[in-house]
């Protein structure tokens, strides 16, 4: 087979315009480096370097398992270097974890890690449109909208482009309507917990004392709290610092029920309140609790270079 029959296979398989196919992860094991990858991957910015395709990094866990272990730099949002690109990425990484489309990996990497081919091939615009209509609604609980950089209608609805099929998109998203509030729904597994609070822009060992609505928020009302990240929080305001869980009035939090305890929050600064994006019961019976905090005090989550949203 010829470098180039292999590439339009490889487009066959898996970016077709409007059938998804079933894939696995070997159909991916032959894509290489393109000659002509530089010239058609330009855009009109400027970069400093041509486009490269180099292995996925295993401190970007947003695109492990994702089915291709390469990726084109600078990727089809214009970040040109893989610091960026695994800092911009890491704020998607907690959203992998609440199932709100099943196709939410593969959208998310086609843009941060595009694979290796010698022309960009971008996600169906359908595409967009499903995992957008399935997670903005979890992402409103983190304080954000869907953003801009990833609006749908800059995406094409024919031509070739990935329609959604995943090697590990075989669940249906989970119905929402009756689950406990995404910021208290989240396992006690170390390493996810370990990416999320990378992904968070502080964590806090806190003990609460009192919950309030807020309008359509809880807030939380601290009583003690110790830093293990302290990221956007000003000095100004930790001494009378809340949390606001946001759109949490109307759903449970098992976490909050008793607030006897102390819990650890992982959250981010929106404007000017601080939301809780997560909560676990400070738990060291739990092996896995035990387990994430004794890799907090041997590993360092990656510096940030910029701010994402």
């Amino acid at each position: 087979m010829l470098p180039g029959e292999s590439i339009w296979l490889l487009v066959m398989l898996w970016a077709t315009p409007c059938q998804p196919r079933e894939s696995h992860p070997s159909e991916y094991d032959y894509v290489s480096f393109q000659p002509e990858l530089g010239r058609q991957y330009q855009s009109g910015r400027f970069y400093s370097r041509p486009a490269q395709c180099v292995d996925i990094p295993q401190d970007l866990p947003l695109c492990h398992g994702v089915g291709y272990d390469k990726m084109v730099l600078p990727n089809l949002l214009d970040h040109e270097t893989m610091v960026e690109v695994k800092y911009q990425a890491s704020s998607w990484v907690p959203l992998l974890s609440k199932n709100c489309h099943p196709g939410t990996q593969v959208f998310l990497c086609s843009l941060f890690a595009p694979v290796c081919l010698d022309r960009p091939i971008y996600p169906c615009r359908g595409f967009c449109e499903a995992v957008r209509d399935g997670c903005e609604p979890v992402m409103q609980y983190f304080g954000f909208p869907w953003p801009e950089m990833l609006r749908c209608d800059q995406y094409p609805r024919e031509d070739v482009c990935i329609a959604g099929t995943s090697p590990n998109a075989t669940q249906a998203p989970r119905p929402r309507k009756t689950e406990v509030c995404p910021q208290c729904d989240s396992e006690v597994k170390a390493d996810t917990m370990y990416e999320h609070m990378c992904a968070s822009e502080f964590a806090l060992k806190v003990a609460i004392r009192e919950v309030k609505k807020d309008g359509g928020d809880q807030k939380l009302v601290l009583k003690k709290k110790k830093a293990l990240k302290r990221g956007p929080i000003h000095r100004k305001d930790w001494g009378d610092l809340v949390l606001y869980l946001k759109n949490g009035a109307n759903c449970p939090c098992h976490q909050l029920e008793q607030l006897n305890g102390q819990f650890l929050v992982l959250g981010r600064k929106v404007k000017t309140q601080h939301i809780l994006t997560a909560i676990h019961k400070w738990d060291k019976t739990n092996r896995e609790f035990n387990r994430f905090m004794r890799k907090v005090k041997k590993s360092k989550c990656p510096k940030p270079h910029t701010v994402f949203m």
